[in-house]
């Protein structure tokens, strides 16, 4: 590298290097660190080096001077350990709605917050690939716009894709502009989803970030949520989210379930801890909770058989046993 650089530096330098090539497992001497400051274009002599780590240390940065097995400086402390790292990695890695070429850049970034070398054995474990992963590159500047179109209260306009059967069988994209607005961006089920209303409507409605294109905020301002919700202060998107089922609105209900104890992990992982249970007998108990009645709802109590029973209301309990009549007529007699 041509040239130096002066001491204003080399302390940002220094502070590069401690962090991409030093763990509790690789630690540079001062001479090293010398070295590796050479390399960067900056000036060093190795008894400066303790004045730099000290100056780095007074700061806030946890750099130890290592004894055993071999002596020298590595960084201790991160703002992410590794475990968090690989965490974030694996979310990135399997999230649909990142698409595979931004899948690549954000886990590289996120390397960067580890050594060199924790980076590398995180990689050797991580599969890039993902032919299910969305093809939509737009992704990032959806999210930005629709930020700041909830943050302004301004209604956003966008080109929403979808797929139909042909009489060929084969799988047809169309696109239809809608103009709607906006209130909050859930992530459930895999997917990243905005919720929004029609103004044509007086409900939710759920558009899914990977199907929206050519997305742009409007001047016109957004009708308020609370016209169109139970929400009147702010919109609660965690309440909101837990009361949905396969992302299908309806009308909010208190809703009571027989359920067996048999599948009770299942039941506090899907409502949560805090849920009030009441034993019913000595095989099953009742829960009582609020919830968005619709389609998803009937189809999440159905994956349960007989191990779920819906009390109340009346109209879930109907539209269980109705679903549950059409899937049996399609097994009667040998029907196709």
């Amino acid at each position: 590298m041509p040239g130096k650089k002066g001491s204003k530096l080399k302390l940002l330098y220094l502070m590069d290097i401690l962090t991409l090539y030093t763990d509790e497992e690789h630690v540079l001497t001062a001479n090293e660190l010398c070295e590796k400051l050479e390399e960067y274009g900056a000036e060093s002599e190795r008894k400066s080096i303790y004045s730099d780590i000290e100056t780095l240390r007074t700061y806030g940065f946890d750099i130890v001077n290592a004894k055993s097995p071999k002596r020298g400086f590595f960084l201790a402390q991160r703002r992410f350990e590794t475990a968090e790292v690989r965490l974030l990695v694996d979310a990135v890695q399997a999230a649909y709605f990142i698409s595979n070429k931004k899948t690549k850049t954000l886990i590289k970034k996120l390397y960067a917050l580890v050594s060199e070398t924790q980076a590398e054995n995180i990689e050797k474990q991580v599969f890039i690939e993902n032919k299910l992963k969305c093809a939509n590159e737009e992704i990032y500047y959806t999210i930005d716009i629709l930020n700041e179109a909830i943050q302004q209260k301004k209604q956003v306009e966008f080109r929403y894709f979808k797929r139909k059967l042909t009489k060929k069988m084969t799988a047809l994209g169309e696109s239809k502009t809608f103009v709607v607005n906006p209130y909050a961006l859930i992530w459930l089920n895999d997917r990243y989803y905005l919720v929004c209303n029609n103004p044509k409507y007086d409900n939710l409605m759920h558009t899914r970030l990977d199907r929206m294109e050519k997305i742009k905020m409007l001047d016109s301002k957004a009708r308020s949520f609370s016209e169109v919700s139970e929400y009147k202060e702010s919109f609660d998107a965690a309440d909101y989210s837990k009361k949905l089922f396969n992302m299908f609105t309806g009308k909010n209900e208190k809703i009571e379930l027989r359920c067996s104890n048999a599948i009770i992990d299942d039941i506090l992982d899907r409502f949560g801890r805090d849920v009030p249970l009441k034993a019913y007998g000595d095989d099953f108990f009742i829960i009582k909770v609020q919830a968005a009645v619709s389609l998803g709802l009937i189809s999440w109590i159905m994956q349960y058989g007989d191990e779920i029973k819906v009390i109340s209301p009346r109209s879930l309990a109907d539209g269980v046993r109705e679903n549950a009549e059409k899937i049996a007529g399609l097994y009667v007699n040998g029907k196709k």
